[in-house]
């Protein structure tokens, strides 16, 4: 069944008996932005879930490249969501897994495109409620490019039925839509997209059975980043009470410049007949809003990246703008000038299995120094010193290193995929192994979620420090027991200046 919008009057007018029956056997919420009525989810039937729940009005006309306008539903708007699109055709891999792993983590799956994309999932169990649940707005990676929620990777039914909590997976915007770059508008929209997300769930997500006072954002790689900087540019009003950095912290790569950003910008409104910089600004940007997105689209991907040591950086991606992003975090993580949120930060142990298939296609051929130089500047450089910084200033914080090499997840001969949610992306049985690392995974997460000051050293995670063994590994030999190793064990080449300039090109 395709998605819809329908009045309720309309409904009951023209399909009394459908509409009926959906009323009354469906999970409802009411909501800012209508009755939307949820299914069960596909393979955990105890979780309701709810797709595609708009919380942004369409960027189009004034609002593309514009920080988002929040939807409000009409009165008596009703919205009901069905599954995910179709997936699309790939080139071979060498393991049977790689095609899948690849396609599912890039969001390659034949998804529509629309500008009309502001919306999010919820995974909740419902309708009992004995008390308000923990509650994890996720922010998919993907270079700021990417598309992300309708991955299997970041399905949330697994996790929200295994620790009876609410899982909210968000689309942003991406690339030129979500970074323009333009002068004399707001930047960054994608990120403010990101703040609307959490103020919509903190509006609306006790009707879900969620506890608006234990919302805790989490991401990776790209989004782990985003992660940390919402705790920069929101420091005096969060809402969250957790973050939680997968792969990605806001030392991990260096922003665009205002100047860069802005010749990448007029670099697209020249190619699809605009202006330039010599031109009014104001009209420029009118000119390019005005344009089919198609052509946008089409002009950006033609734009140069800034070289780099490894792979080329995305170009469209977050920008300084002193507001929602900076560019200067480690002096600004130094003098504590973060919201006071318990913090969990890790990586994983080889980060650049993902980033060799990229070097690969674009003939890029790096020895494994360069590989772990790439590895340890984009990710556990950024994961120890943003943790450093948190201890400093008696921030709860803990940290992890995830080891995991499973069969089903690999992409190529002798490189792991991404984490233990194996058997849906790739279509492989998971071990009992994989599914034991994943059980704990999902336990500490939802530990911390429930009580984010002491929730983990309840589950049996010492906080962290530099001096003792308190580095979590996890699938480390692809044991689902946790190890518990001193940071220097994987910090010890770190630069006592953070310095990411071998790792650009990860984000």
């Amino acid at each position: 069944m395709h998605r819809f919008v329908v009045s309720i009057a309309t409904a009951a007018s023209v399909l009394p008996f459908f509409f009926a029956t959906l009323v009354t056997t469906a999970s409802q919420v009411n909501t800012t932005s209508g009755l939307v009525i949820g299914h069960p989810a596909p393979n955990r039937t105890g979780v309701t879930e709810f797709l595609g729940i708009k919380y942004a009005e369409a960027a189009v006309g004034e609002l593309r490249f514009a920080a988002p306008k929040r939807y409000i539903a009409l009165p008596g708007t009703v919205y009901y969501a069905s599954d995910w699109p179709p997936v699309s055709k790939f080139p071979n891999f060498t393991e049977p897994s790689g095609l899948k792993v690849w396609k599912n983590f890039a969001a390659q799956i034949n998804n529509p495109s629309s500008e009309d994309c502001l919306k999010l999932n919820i995974w909740t169990k419902m309708p009992c409620f004995a008390e308000k649940k923990p509650v994890f707005i996720w922010f998919h990676g993907g270079r700021f490019q990417i598309p992300g929620p309708h991955s299997p990777f970041y399905n949330g039914q697994y996790l929200s039925d295994a620790e009876d909590v609410v899982v909210v997976t968000p689309n942003y915007r991406l690339g030129i839509l979500g970074f323009s770059g333009a002068p004399g508008i707001q930047q960054n929209a994608a990120l403010l997209d990101h703040r609307s997300v959490v103020e919509w769930v903190r509006d609306n997500i006790a009707g879900f059975g969620g506890d608006p006072s234990r919302i805790v954002i989490f991401g990776q790689s790209a989004g782990g980043s985003a992660v940390d900087y919402y705790s920069f540019a929101w420091k005096r009003d969060p809402i969250v009470s957790g973050l939680i950095s997968h792969s990605g912290t806001s030392l991990s790569f260096n922003p665009n410049t205002v100047e860069y950003a802005q010749r990448i910008w007029y670099n697209v409104s020249q190619a699809i007949g605009c202006g330039g910089p010599n031109d009014d600004a104001a009209a420029v940007l009118v000119c390019v809003r005005a344009a089919n997105v198609t052509t946008v689209m089409a002009a950006a991907a033609k734009v140069p990246a800034l070289p780099t040591i490894a792979l080329a950086q995305a170009t469209f991606h977050p920008t300084i703008d002193n507001s929602t992003v900076f560019g200067n975090y480690e002096e600004l993580s130094a003098s504590g000038a973060f919201a006071k949120i318990p913090y969990l930060v890790g990586n994983t142990d080889f980060e650049a299995g993902w980033y060799k298939l990229s070097a690969y296609g674009a003939q890029i051929d790096l020895t494994e120094a360069q590989w772990d130089l790439f590895n340890q500047r984009a990710f556990t450089c950024p994961s120890g010193s943003s943790a450093k910084s948190r201890v400093l200033e008696n921030v709860p914080t803990w940290r992890y290193r995830y080891h995991g090499d499973w069969e089903n997840l690999r992409l190529y001969n002798g490189t792991a995929g991404l984490g233990p949610r194996g058997q849906d992306v790739s279509g492989l049985r998971n071990t009992a192994a994989e599914n034991a690392t994943s059980k704990h995974m999902m336990g500490a997460w939802a530990a911390f979620a429930r009580d984010t000051k002491m929730g983990l050293t309840e589950y049996g995670w010492p906080a962290y420090n530099e001096t003792g063994n308190t580095l979590v590994r996890l699938g480390y030999n692809n044991s689902a027991t946790p190890s518990f190793v001193s940071p220097n064990t994987y910090d010890g080449a770190c630069p006592a200046k953070n310095d990411p300039l071998p790792g650009q090109g990860a984000f």
